[in-house]
């Protein structure tokens, strides 16, 4: 299972508009650049009332006004209308002359049920749940310990497990967020030459129906915890490939399925501490034969000054879970920890990176 989270508050304001010509942050004072990046938060809440209200939707038949969306909506249209005309300042909507909004390419993302639609994404990443782990980041940097814990008195994959309509709402979530990642590595690693890929902590099923989708050789073991694989039969099923991937229950911390070709790993080793990550590691290398693959399917900070967007994703995992993203030396030294060697890392056309292993 994988927890991906919050964009920094610099990338929200970072982006240009659809539909104006905004500055582009290299061109600014840095003291313009510090205050634009101080109100990022109200992108942010601004386009969870966009999520919230189901905005998107009441637009798909036409262009309304704010005092029309009121009523569908239940609020107050004066207010609506700001928020709407702040949004559209944005590029998620178009406002024209009569006071009437329409959709955009940003908000036809958010409709429900749309081709690569974001709303459950952005829902949870601008939701309470994220946003009150956020708001405990200094605590996080004095003291090691993990924001989310000190706003709900347990760790996050506790609170999911406990709130399993949350869960499936952030398999959802992850849904939306890597699908394009998935097609990236799909495309820049060749899995033709396994017969069996053991998706270690795959959730729901995206990442291996992926794979499987445009390999026909390999079938697929998914295995993860039983209130997260219960969303699976769905998904899998809607690809068209109930024949070739079988649902496993149970946690990585106790075991792994034996005999696969490959090990995956996606997303998984950057949500747990070193101990954790050893235990997972060293479980899959007792499951593995001599010559089956590890791929640990993560981004890779780069060394030096360049930009990464590993670098502030890190400063989520922190305060979310505890976890950390990693330079390829320091997971080249965790997977010797653990009785592996690193064999290579495979770029891809997105931010993740394919770490091949295999056991020493």
């Amino acid at each position: 299972m994988d927890i991906h989270c919050i964009q920094t508050l610099a990338d929200g304001v970072e982006m240009e508009t659809v539909e104006n010509s905004v500055p582009k942050m290299q061109t600014m004072t840095p003291q313009a650049r510090l205050m634009k990046m101080s109100l990022a938060y109200g992108v942010s809440r601004l386009l969870h009332v966009a999520a919230e209200l189901n905005l998107a939707d009441c637009l798909a038949d036409g262009s309304r006004t704010a005092e029309e969306l009121a009523v569908q909506t239940g609020t107050h249209a004066p207010s609506l209308h700001r928020a709407m005309r702040a949004l559209s300042d944005l590029g998620m909507f178009r406002e024209d002359s009569e006071h009437r909004f329409c959709l955009t390419p940003l908000s036809e993302a958010l409709k429900s049920g749309a081709p690569g639609s974001v709303r459950s994404t952005v829902l949870m990443l601008t939701g309470d749940l994220f946003c009150r782990a956020m708001d405990n980041l200094l605590f996080s940097v004095r003291t090691g310990k993990t924001g989310f814990e000190q706003a709900f008195g347990m760790s996050f994959f506790e609170w999911l497990e406990n709130h399993p309509d949350q869960a499936s709402m952030f398999s959802e979530t992850m849904v939306g967020y890597h699908g394009p990642e998935h097609a990236a590595v799909v495309a820049a690693y060749d899995f033709s030459v396994f017969e069996t890929i053991i998706d270690v902590g795959g959730a729901t099923g995206n990442f291996l129906a992926a794979i499987l989708g445009r390999y026909a050789q390999p079938r697929g073991i998914l295995f993860d915890v039983p209130h997260v694989v219960r969303n699976a039969p769905a998904l899998i099923e809607s690809r068209g490939l109930r024949d070739r991937i079988r649902i496993e229950p149970g946690s990585f911390f106790e075991r792994v399925p034996e005999g696969g070709d490959a090990y995956l790993l996606s997303q998984i080793i950057h949500d747990w501490d070193e101990k954790q990550c050893l235990t997972i590691l060293l479980n899959c290398r007792r499951a593995m034969n001599p010559d089956s693959r590890l791929l640990i399917v993560e981004r890779v900070i780069p060394n030096g000054d360049a930009r990464h967007p590993a670098k502030r994703l890190d400063i989520s995992m922190l305060v979310l879970t505890g976890g950390q993203e990693r330079t390829e030396l320091e997971y080249s030294e965790l997977l010797e920890k653990a009785g592996f060697r690193l064999v290579r890392v495979h770029p891809t056309e997105s931010t993740v990176s394919v770490i091949e292993a295999v056991p020493a």
